[in-house]
C-alpha cells in the first residue's frame, strides 16, 4: 500500500516531526516490538518447559522479518489486526508459529509494546529539551548583562536584561526536564484478559515456573517495568500523565514563542528570527518579515495542549475492565503529541540559535522609555534622604504625565529636566544626583546574576 500526494496524508507524515520520532510510531516498528514482546513471552515459557528449544529458535529467526502488506491481507479478512500480525509471523515460522501468543491476551502484547514506544519517545524529547536548553543557556550567558526595557500589561515598566528574559525560559524548561526524567513508563505486564493471570497460571500448571514468575521474566527482557495490577489494559492514567508532562513543556516553549512575537513586532523590534536570504515573508507585501517559525510553535503547542482532554477521557470513561472506545483515538494522539512536540523543539532550536537582537532598537527603547522605570531609584533615594514617599510619589507621577503626552505627540522625553528641576525634589537632592539616578542602563537590580544562578543550575 502506497500513500502519495493524491490522497489525504498528515502533515506530521511529511511536513512536521523528525525521522527519529516518526521511526519510532511507525507500523514496522509497532510490529517489530510485538515480536519482541512474544519471542520475550516464548522464552519465558521456554524455561517453564512449555515451548521448546527449537520452536524458540525459529521465532527468533524471523524476528525482523516483517511483511506489513500480508498482515493487512489477512486484517482485511478476519478484521483483527493482532491476530493478523500473529498469523504472518506464524506463517514464517514452521517450527515455533503454533506457540506464539500462548496464554496472551491481545492487550498483553499491545501495552506492553505503547510502553516501550512511549519510553523511547519521551527519551527523544528529552534528550531535544535539554538541547534547547543549552541555546538557550548560550544565549542567556552572551546577553546577561544587556539591558532592556521589561514590560508588565504590555506596557513599558522597568529595566531587565536580555539573559534574564531569556533565563526564565531556562527555567520552566529545568521542570519540564525534571518531569521528563522522572517518568516511569511501565507496561502491563503478562496478565490476561482481565489482569488476573488466569491464563498463564492455568497453562503453568505442573511446571517449575510461577505466573508471578513469568510475568517478571518476560518484563525483565523487555527491560520495562510493569504495574503491579492492570485490567485488560494498563491504567489509562499513564496516558493522560504523560501527556500532562508535554503540556507543561509545550506551554513553557508557546510563551516564549508569543513573547517572540511581541519583540519582533515592528512597535518594539529588539528581537526577530533568523530570516534566509531567499525566504519569503508574505505573498502580497514584499518588505514582511513576519516571525513564522515562532507562529508555528504557538499553533504546534496549542494541538498538544488540545489533545490533553482526550487522554482525561481515556482513562476515566474506560468502563470497569476495560471498553474499546479508547483504541482508536490513541492511533491518532499519542503519536501525534509526540510528532507535534518534537517539531515545536526542532523549530524552537533554530529560533534561540539564530535570534537576533537589536541592540541598537533596544538601546533606543531604553533611551524613550528608561527614565520612567528610573524614576523608582529616584523615589527610592528621596525616601532615603528624608523625603515623605506618598508626596514624592505624588510628584513624581504628575511630571511622569506630562511627559507621557510629550512623548505620545512624538516630541522628546522631558522627564529628566522636569524631575531635577522640581523644587520639592531638590529640597533634598541636587540637579546632578536626580539625573544620575535616572540613568536607567544599569538599573536591572540582580539581573545579571539570577540568569547566571538559572544557567549553572543542574
Amino acid at each position: 500500500m502506497e500513500y502519495g500526494f493524491d490522497t489525504f496524508i498528515s502533515p506530521l507524515t511529511w511536513r512536521y516531526g523528525s525521522q527519529a520520532m516518526k521511526g519510532v510510531w511507525s507500523e514496522k516498528n509497532k510490529r517489530l516490538i510485538l515480536r519482541q514482546v512474544w519471542i520475550a513471552l516464548a522464552t519465558a515459557q521456554n524455561k517453564a518447559g512449555i515451548v521448546t528449544d527449537e520452536q524458540l529458535v525459529d521465532l527468533k529467526a524471523h524476528a525482523n522479518d516483517i511483511d506489513i502488506e500480508r498482515a493487512l491481507e489477512i486484517e482485511s479478512s478476519i478484521h483483527h489486526d493482532l491476530m493478523a500480525e500473529i498469523k504472518t509471523y506464524a506463517e514464517q515460522c514452521p517450527i515455533g508459529g503454533g506457540v506464539i501468543h500462548m496464554g496472551a491476551t491481545s492487550m498483553d502484547v499491545l501495552d506492553n509494546a505503547d510502553a516501550i514506544r512511549l519510553a523511547q519517545a519521551v527519551e527523544i524529547i528529552l534528550e531535544k529539551t535539554k538541547e534547547l536548553r543549552a541555546s538557550f543557556a548560550d544565549k542567556a550567558t552572551t546577553y546577561a548583562k544587556v539591558p532592556c526595557m521589561a514590560f508588565t500589561h504590555i506596557q513599558s515598566a522597568e529595566v531587565t536584561t536580555v539573559g534574564y528574559r531569556l533565563a526564565l525560559v531556562i527555567q520552566d524548561l529545568d521542570s519540564c526536564i525534571s518531569e521528563l526524567e522522572g517518568l516511569v513508563i511501565k507496561g502491563k505486564g503478562m496478565k490476561g484478559a482481565v489482569g488476573t493471570r488466569a491464563s498463564y497460571k492455568c497453562l503453568l500448571e505442573g511446571t517449575s515456573m510461577g505466573s508471578k514468575e513469568l510475568d517478571d521474566a518476560v518484563m525483565q527482557a523487555l527491560g520495562i517495568v510493569a504495574f503491579d495490577g492492570a485490567t485488560q489494559v494498563y491504567p489509562r492514567t499513564q496516558d493522560l500523565k504523560v501527556m500532562h508532562v508535554l503540556d507543561d513543556l509545550s506551554c513553557a516553549i508557546a510563551k516564549f514563542a508569543l513573547d517572540f512575537r511581541m519583540m519582533q513586532s515592528t512597535g518594539i523590534g529588539e528581537w526577530s528570527e533568523p530570516f534566509g536570504k531567499n525566504q519569503v515573508g508574505s505573498s502580497a507585501m514584499p518588505f514582511k518579515r513576519n516571525p513564522i517559525n515562532c507562529e508555528k510553535v504557538d499553533s504546534l503547542c496549542r494541538y498538544v495542549h488540545s489533545l490533553v482532554p482526550n487522554a482525561w477521557d481515556n482513562a476515566s470513561l474506560s468502563i470497569l475492565e476495560r471498553t474499546l472506545d479508547d483504541s482508536a483515538n490513541r492511533r491518532l494522539f499519542l503519536p501525534q503529541a509526540f510528532l507535534a512536540m518534537d517539531e515545536v523543539l526542532v523549530t524552537a532550536n533554530k529560533v534561540v540559535k539564530g535570534m537576533n537582537i537589536h541592540e541598537a532598537t533596544i538601546g533606543r527603547n531604553l533611551s524613550s522609555y528608561g527614565v520612567f522605570a528610573a524614576t523608582e531609584r529616584l523615589l527610592m533615594n528621596l525616601g532615603k534622604r528624608g523625603a515623605d514617599r506618598q508626596m514624592m510619589h505624588e510628584v513624581i507621577r504628575q511630571e511622569s504625565l506630562k511627559s507621557w503626552a510629550c512623548v505620545q505627540e512624538g516630541k522628546e522625553n522631558p522627564l529628566v529636566g522636569l524631575l531635577s528641576s522640581n523644587e520639592e525634589i531638590l529640597k533634598y537632592m541636587t540637579c546632578d544626583e536626580v539625573v544620575g539616578c535616572l540613568d536607567a542602563s544599569d538599573y536591572y537590580g540582580d539581573a545579571a546574576d539570577i540568569t547566571m544562578e538559572i544557567v549553572e543550575k543542574n
